[in-house]
């Protein structure tokens, strides 16, 4: 990225089913949807949504080969979308087993994200 314009950060869970691509998920809708970049596309080359670059660090705390990341980058409507991956976040107890909501123990799954802009 040549220059970078905004970093957003967001957390998500999956308290019932140990799904980090669900806690992922909510971690960047969190962290995008709760502002607007209104005068984005004035600082794009071509002043084109398109040219945006946008990489999402996740901080995951296991599963990182079960993550959908092709899923995760369809949470972005423009430009070019990168991940990257590391070990972090949580995992702690729900205290509560709920089989009927696809509990395999009674963790639950804590991503953090940091969507960071540019072009």
């Amino acid at each position: 990225m040549e220059k970078l314009l905004f970093i957003q950060t967001g957390f998500g869970v999956d308290v019932h089913g140990q799904d980090v691509t669900k806690a992922a998920e909510r971690a960047v809708r969190n962290a995008i949807y709760h502002n607007s970049m209104a005068g984005i596309e004035a600082m794009l080359p071509n002043n084109d949504l398109n040219n945006m670059i946008v990489h999402i660090k996740l901080a995951l705390p296991a599963d990182h080969d079960k993550l959908d990341q092709a899923y995760i980058k369809e949470l972005i409507p423009y430009g070019t979308v990168t991940i990257e991956l590391m070990d972090g976040g949580m995992m702690t107890t729900s205290g509560i087993f709920l089989a009927d909501k696809a509990d395999k123990n009674d963790l639950m799954y804590i991503v953090n994200a940091s969507v960071e802009t540019g072009y």
